[in-house]
């Protein structure tokens, strides 16, 4: 198992929440997302996966969702 967190801006509800747990969720090999939700702020995304995440999956699947990695 690994774990990888990343601050995602732009979030502001729990309706953000849930889009960008719903994308990185698709991601191969993720068993759990957890979000810290910092309305206008850098909020943090947790991903816990079987095996590393290709950054470049990660960040395209929280644009997908509408937002954007800040710092890895």
């Amino acid at each position: 198992m690994t774990t990888e967190t990343v601050a995602v801006t732009g979030m502001t509800c729990e309706h953000c929440v849930a889009s960008v747990t719903e994308e990185v969720s698709e991601l191969t090999g993720v068993t759990d997302v957890a979000v810290d939700l910092v309305p206008g702020g850098s909020s943090s995304v947790t991903v816990t996966s079987d095996s590393p995440i290709d950054d470049q999956a990660l960040r395209a699947a929280i644009a997908e969702a509408g937002y954007e990695v800040v710092t890895r």
